[in-house]
């Protein structure tokens, strides 16, 4: 039972009798279908529809959400929220000393409390366990690399090591794939632009698995082939990793046979098997 504790993360609480309307009004996902003891991911968008903000959210007491967040972007997604907020009776603070700690691979992780859910974005069990030192678990088994060596074999991106904030849509990055968009909710911010995408299928840009037979170069080379720009390597652990790429390029470049590389080493793409994307049946001269 792999257990990491991630020093990068950072917890704010949303609590008030407006909390969750509030929120339903701005994020991606439908806090409708927020289960008790799950976190699922979602955004805040800009309005043009780009990701300003990634995070999990789940539920901390009943009028109460915990939003789990990178630790470096928490306070201005504080001020962003506190600027939504207007006259709604929610209550946004950063947790001081907060613990993030996250098990993987074990289901005797469940439980029912509060401060411990299941991490909705991976198909095997995954948990996360909010609290402040020494409440979180204290043996730590497993480091962080461990962990994103895990999620990168699973095909989950995260802002930071996989995209830029204010740099990607919530398809790129599969939002659309796991719960982390509601699209029957009503409006949130960005909406238009995400609903859109959706209905027209003009999602281009997708996360995808990369593997190679020798380690990766560095995050952020460029996968080429034939000289044209296909995306762009995130999160690397040796040979496996994950990529943001244009699915109609790389689909034209495997039906002509040509070697894909990153930077000098040759690698294969792969959608993740829990996603239900699919490569372009057919590609024209303008989208190749």
């Amino acid at each position: 039972m792999p257990t990491a504790i991630l020093a990068d993360r950072a917890i704010i609480d949303v609590s008030g009798p407006d909390a969750e309307h509030f929120l339903q009004n701005i994020l991606t996902l439908d806090l409708d279908a927020l289960g008790r003891n799950e976190a699922k991911p979602g955004a805040l968008l800009a309005p043009q529809g780009k990701i300003m903000f990634d995070f999990l959210v789940s539920r901390s007491t009943d009028n109460a959400l915990r939003l789990e967040c990178r630790a470096d972007i928490a306070d201005d997604f504080v001020r962003r929220l506190m600027l939504y907020r207007l006259r709604a009776k929610a209550d946004i603070s950063k947790q001081d000393q907060a613990v993030v700690a996250v098990t993987w691979q074990d289901d005797s992780a469940a439980s029912h409390s509060d401060s411990t859910v299941r991490d909705s974005r991976f198909q095997q069990p995954v948990f996360r366990h909010y609290g402040t030192a020494p409440a979180a678990p204290t043996a730590q088994e497993a480091s962080e690399a461990d962990w994103h060596a895990f999620r990168i074999d699973n095909g989950v991106a995260e802002s930071g090591p996989d995209y830029a904030l204010s740099d990607a849509f919530p398809h790129d990055v599969l939002l659309d794939q796991m719960g982390g968009i509601g699209f029957k909710k009503g409006c949130f911010i960005g909406q238009e632009v995400v609903s859109r995408m959706q209905h027209r299928g003009t999602a281009r840009r997708r996360v995808l698995l990369v593997s190679a037979a020798s380690g990766l170069p560095a995050p952020g080379t460029e996968l080429k082939a034939d000289g044209k720009v296909l995306g762009t390597l995130g999160s690397v652990d040796g040979s496996n990793g994950l990529a943001i790429a244009r699915i109609d390029r790389v689909k034209a470049a495997l039906d002509a046979g040509s070697a894909i590389t990153a930077g000098d080493v040759t690698v294969a793409l792969a959608i993740p098997a829990w996603a239900s994307f699919t490569y372009p049946e057919a590609t024209s001269a303008e989208d190749a």
